[in-house]
């Protein structure tokens, strides 16, 4: 099967299957019969919201990677991978993937969330090697003091310099969201400073518009494939 690179958002509260109006009740429901125990163990320790946004997430690329791969949702089991605390039945954070039977499934999977909304990017029958990172940013979050600081480098300090009110702030997220995917990409996430990786050119990331992400207009999203 040749690769392909999919790109799904989700709107709040919403997972593949799913009628508009199945309440938060139904979500926890559909959760409890098909995530893991160690999803829904972290899942309780959170705040109403993040609870939902967490589980809609889960379950849709749990969905997601069912659909790729034409198998049943319930017979995928989850296969975290964290550079700290390693790959294992009680791991429930970090790189996402499956298994089938006990064998690791042939997909690549990352996971984003801003605003209510997730972001799934999945790659089939990837080469080995290969890695994946997606990431989405609401531009109204980067709207702090200090930000290119400790966020960009001094290129993208002078890329943005002349940019103001909106356009400064979604310059700002476009570059973030940049960085994030990288950095999930590669496995090193914030533990890389920020403010010394340059995303402005960078082979391997690209920028998601909305007509391919399915994510409304007024976010910015990119993805890392290397």
């Amino acid at each position: 099967m040749a690769s392909q690179l999919v790109v799904r958002a989700c709107p709040p509260f919403r997972v593949p299957g799913q009628e508009p109006a199945e309440t938060v009740a139904g979500l926890e429901r559909r959760a409890g019969e098909l995530l893991e125990r160690t999803e829904l163990d972290r899942a309780r320790a959170m705040v109403p919201r993040a609870r939902d946004d967490f589980l809609a997430g889960r379950l849709a690329q749990r969905m997601l990677a069912a659909e790729l791969l034409g198998v049943r949702a319930r017979d995928l089991a989850a296969r975290y991978s964290c550079p700290q605390c390693g790959t294992g039945p009680d791991v429930s954070h970090g790189r996402p993937g499956y298994t089938l039977d006990g064998v690791p499934v042939p997909l690549l999977l990352s996971l984003s969330r801003a605003a209510g909304w997730t972001l799934l990017a999945a790659l089939t029958s990837p080469a080995p090697g290969q890695r994946l990172g997606v990431d989405v940013e609401d531009p109204q979050r980067i709207e702090f003091g200090g930000f290119d600081a400790v966020a960009l480098t001094p290129a993208e300090r002078q890329a943005v310099a002349l940019l103001r009110g909106t356009a400064l702030l979604r310059e700002r997220a476009r570059l973030w969201a940049r960085k994030e995917a990288f950095l999930k990409m590669t496995g090193e996430g914030l533990r890389r400073p920020p403010e010394t990786l340059d995303v402005l050119d960078l082979a391997g990331i690209r920028d998601l518009a909305s007509a391919e992400s399915g994510l409304p207009d007024y976010l910015v999203a990119a993805v890392a494939l290397g």
